[in-house]
């Protein structure tokens, strides 16, 4: 039981990571319709940069978090503004296309900077494990949750209770009468990315100390938060978390009667299933509609 409940812990670990990267790519969709699949590359960066501030420059840590989340919002939205904003009135397939080659770019980019070896950093508080009986909690695991639940909150009270979250709302749903109705659209999506980027960021910077991050990892958690979103169902803050923990959850279990390098297969299987069975996701919140 010991061991279930350990795979369980992991797996809530994991998922909040994969909750947080789709809670990116919902941001962003909401607001614009754009599926961003260069989602993990934020991440990727948010590590890197954090990395890069706090051993090689020598600053501290809570300084380095910030210009790390502050570079990767710049970098997200001249992502924006040089290259997707010329092709939204083109076709949402060019747009998706645009920004799989964008993650492949970051990831070469990464590559030439920080070469092909892993990175980490220290934990936030110490990695001295909690122990709960034989149950295993390590301090940068709750940070992991802590950080996945503000997110969320934060997202909510900014969708449902301020201007600017309805004003975002409103450029998804139908961009034309928005903007006849004063709202500056261009700046609604231009504040999606930078969220979306600051997100990602923000969840690089708490998995590194889990995980190590090399220059392979943006694409691996783009697919990843992808998957999450859908499974929860696309367009939904609430769907992306449950269906970032639901992944998460699954890929663990799974390592305790598979081997290693099969739970993948199995989370996606199941994805299949839930989308076969229920298109809209677990959720089923497939719209851009002001909920959370």
């Amino acid at each position: 039981m010991d061991k279930w409940i350990q795979l369980l812990v992991t797996g809530v670990t994991v998922g909040s990571i994969y909750s947080l990267i789709a809670l990116g790519y919902v941001t962003i969709y909401r607001t614009s319709r754009i599926v961003n699949m260069a989602q993990g590359a934020f991440v990727m960066f948010g590590a890197f940069f954090t990395y890069s501030f706090l051993s090689e420059i020598g600053l501290p840590y809570w300084l380095s978090a910030i210009l790390s989340i502050a570079c990767v919002v710049v970098l997200g939205m001249v992502m924006y503004l040089v290259v997707l904003r010329p092709l939204i009135k083109i076709s949402l397939v060019s747009i998706i296309l645009a920004t799989m080659a964008l993650s492949i770019l970051f990831e070469n980019l990464v590559l030439l900077k920080w070469g092909g070896y892993g990175k980490s950093a220290p934990a936030f508080t110490g990695d001295k494990a909690l122990f709960i009986g034989k149950v295993a909690v390590f301090p940068q695991s709750l940070w992991v949750i802590g950080l996945m639940i503000l997110v969320l909150l934060g997202l909510y009270l900014l969708t449902n209770r301020t201007r600017i979250g309805k004003q975002m709302t409103a450029t998804a749903n139908d961009p034309g009468a928005a903007s006849l109705s004063g709202v500056n659209t261009g700046k609604m999506i231009l504040l999606a990315f930078a969220i979306s980027a600051a997100i990602g960021a923000l969840g690089g910077i708490a998995v590194t100390p889990i995980n190590s991050t090399s220059y392979l990892s943006g694409g691996i958690y783009a697919l990843s938060g992808f998957v999450a979103a859908i499974l929860g169902g696309w367009g939904s803050s609430t769907g992306a978390v449950v269906g970032g923990l639901t992944l998460g959850i699954m890929q663990s279990v799974a390592t305790g009667f598979m081997p290693a390098g099969y739970q993948d297969a199995v989370a996606f299987a199941i994805l299949i299933l839930v989308l076969y069975f229920r298109p809209g996701g677990i959720v089923g919140q497939p719209s851009a509609e002001g909920e959370a």
